[in-house]
């Protein structure tokens, strides 16, 4: 599960590792790299995305093995990189193919208006993995018109006609994801994971009457398959060899056997085989095999995530995204945090859950910083910034969790820049110093905690389904806001200074409050068209939180609301009681969870999470317009180039940065295009 906040504004999947500290000076690969002492951290900004970069720390450490291992999983995640896009939407490999090529091979006027908002368009689209906003979910929209686009093609000798052009310009599939409550939320939903007369009623029906061989072990039904009707039937069509996405998950093998190869260690390779195993067959057995195997290889330097994962885009929670993250350890940060996971048991204790959702034996936590080497799929360009897997519960509960905080992206949102958005939007000076002073050490122990201990904390009841089953569409933004209130709560925690970890545990508490609340209830909106409710899991459960702390606190005066000179402001006055009110809302969250009440669940959501306020809303665009810079950020990634020796071997690597960001997009679909425009 990932962890997503605000760094200057601009938003930021997966892993874990171990040590490895055998290497000698001789073992160590050959390195060049372009990175210099004044590295630049921005590529380009167009709409309301930033492009950055981010540098390998570590990478120079690692020996020649090492640096293939990194290499062959990075090929393997953008090997499936296509997977994503047809995911995303039926049509998006279709329009992509069609406008890269007319971006490659129109020879007309390329300074006008037109041409300009035609590239900013098709970076949009690059930046999304299709025509949706990456996180809105809403259609994008070109500015220029059907008559130029045609125009553009017919100069190109490009073909891109019917619904697959139409979809471009009208109204229909506006948007990826539709949770909104009382419509059919897959039909109205243009995610790619069902076919076109499915129905919420069809998916809930035809995953009932799937049973695991386990029932302590569910399967995750649905995970990597897409459900369609065929003849009035429905049917499954399974992510696998020789089934759909067949010819890229065959790359995406290819690159595995090679990583597997030059395995650091043995449970590193078993797992990297069973993964084979379950890209070959599609067997849900052997995916939870796997993520047992993955999980207890906690040896290594490197490590990664890929495969269909998080089932945030998906409006019922079944189907995983296909993404993949490669990472090697921080040596040194990892050790400074690793007193968290070893110090599990004492949050889950000290915790202000029910008893009886509280477990008896935390296990298997492992926390690490690392740094990314290679994202694609769902995590990229747009990245989180932190991940805690497996998703199975019953894995967490038995074998344990890998969670970690991805040190570098962390660093470049941090040295990219900041907007000016804190001085418009914080209450007063004491709010701005706290924020100046605390708030990246802030932010970066909500990340560990919301990973490490949040969502490895509290059990279902016994007999109780998985969440979603039991919560269905909420499941998500449920569980994200659960694990951000564990965070908060002990944030404002002595333990925290206790653990060596921070000087001032109050004043960082106090900025984290700060910080949340301010976003949550105002500058998350910027995000928001006017008239928009809240629709991304992360957004709504930022907002029902604050919500929730805000309305229960009005009697005590916890939370301000002032307004200044026709602006408004929110306070906190006393943040012994919104720590309490936190542990409240934390333990009423858990039940949810554990005892499986959608009633609870949809109030909890529907009443604090989802609305907006249209008058602040206004008002917090109107005061965003002074800043040009943009809401969104994401990354190019570095390039792995390697050098062959004359018998053909790798005998080093190089690093390279992109120069620009569509030039590495067109480089990805030269050489990973693995798919045909239409699955």
């Amino acid at each position: 599960m990932k962890k997503t906040f605000f760094i200057a504004m601009a938003i930021c999947g997966l892993l874990f590792f171990s040590c490895n500290d055998n290497n000698t000076e001789k073992d160590v690969a050959q390195v060049e790299t372009t990175a210099s002492t004044e590295f630049d951290y921005n590529v380009e900004t167009f709409g309301d995305v930033k492009i950055l970069r981010y540098q390998i720390p570590g990478w120079e450490k690692l020996t020649l093995k090492e640096q293939k291992l990194v290499y062959y999983l990075t090929q393997a995640g953008l090997a499936g990189r296509d997977i994503m896009w047809d995911q995303n939407y039926r049509h998006n490999l279709t329009i992509r193919k069609a406008l890269e090529n007319v971006y490659t091979n129109y020879n007309g006027d390329k300074n006008t208006e037109n041409w300009k908002n035609f590239e900013t368009y098709l970076k949009r689209i690059w930046f999304s993995n299709g025509i949706h906003h990456h996180y809105s979910n809403d259609k994008l929209r070109p500015e220029f018109s059907s008559e130029y686009l045609k125009q553009l093609l017919t100069d190109t000798n490009t073909t891109l006609e019917g619904e697959a052009f139409e979809v471009i310009f009208n109204d229909k599939d506006s948007k990826k994801v539709n949770q909104a409550k009382g419509v059919d939320n897959v039909a109205q939903s243009a995610v790619n994971f069902y076919g076109p007369d499915v129905t919420n009623k069809d998916v809930e029906n035809f995953y009932a009457k799937k049973k695991s061989p386990d029932p302590k072990k569910p399967l995750s039904f649905g995970l990597n398959s897409k459900l369609v009707k065929e003849n009035g039937s429905l049917k499954e069509l399974v992510y696998k060899s020789g089934g759909l996405y067949g010819s890229a998950i065959d790359k995406i093998v290819e690159w595995l056997e090679k990583a597997q190869s030059v395995a650091e260690n043995k449970a590193q390779g078993d797992a990297i085989g069973l993964l084979i195993q379950y890209y070959k067959t599609g067997d849900l057995q052997t995916w939870d095999d796997y993520n047992v195997a993955w999980t207890a290889a906690t040896e290594g330097n490197i490590d990664y995530i890929n495969s269909f994962i998080e089932v945030y885009n998906d409006p019922l929670g079944y189907t995983g995204s296909y993404e993949t993250i490669v990472q090697i350890k921080d040596f040194d940060m990892s050790e400074k945090m690793a007193v968290l996971s070893e110090n599990a048991q004492w949050f889950e204790d000290n915790s202000p859950l029910m008893e009886e959702h509280k477990k008896d034996s935390v296990v298997g936590v492992t926390y690490k910083v690392v740094n990314v080497a290679g994202e694609a799929g769902d995590a990229s360009p747009s990245t989180p910034i932190g991940v805690n897997l497996p998703n199975a519960n019953w894995i967490r509960a038995t074998v344990g969790s890998k969670s970690v905080s991805l040190g570098n992206i962390i660093e470049a949102y941090n040295n990219a820049g900041s907007t000016g958005r804190l001085k418009e939007f914080v209450n007063d000076t004491e709010e701005l110093e706290l924020e100046e002073k605390y708030g990246q050490k802030a932010d970066k122990l909500h990340t560990a905690l919301h990973e490490v201990i949040g969502h490895a904390s509290g059990q279902l009841n016994p007999g109780v389904g998985e969440t979603k089953e039991t919560l269905k569409n909420y499941a998500s933004t449920l569980e994200e806001g659960r694990a951000d209130l564990v965070g908060l709560y002990y944030l404002y925690n002595p333990k925290l200074q206790e653990l060596g970890l921070v000087d001032d545990w109050k004043k960082v508490g106090m900025t984290a409050y700060d910080g949340y609340i301010r976003n949550g209830l105002m500058t998350q909106l910027i995000r928001l068209n006017i008239g928009d409710n809240v629709e991304e899991a992360h957004m709504r459960n930022r907002q029902w939180v604050s919500a929730w702390v805000f309305e229960k606190g009005k009697a005590d005066n916890v939370i301000e609301k002032i307004t200044r000179d026709g602006k408004t402001y929110y306070n906190i006055n006393d943040y012994d009681k919104l720590h309490d009110l936190f542990g409240q809302l934390l333990r009423e969250t858990q039940r949810i969870k554990s005892e499986g009440d959608y009633a609870a669940v949809e109030n909890l959501v529907e009443t604090y999470g989802v609305k907006v306020d249209q008058n602040i809303h206004k008002e917090i665009l109107e005061r965003n317009e002074q800043f040009d810079s943009a809401p969104y950020s994401g990354f190019v990634n570095p390039m792995l180039v390697p050098k062959m020796n004359d018998n053909g071997e790798i005998e080093s690597f190089s690093v390279e940065q992109p120069n620009a960001f569509a030039e590495q997009m067109m480089f990805y679909s030269k050489n990973y295009s693995n798919l045909p425009a239409v699955n």
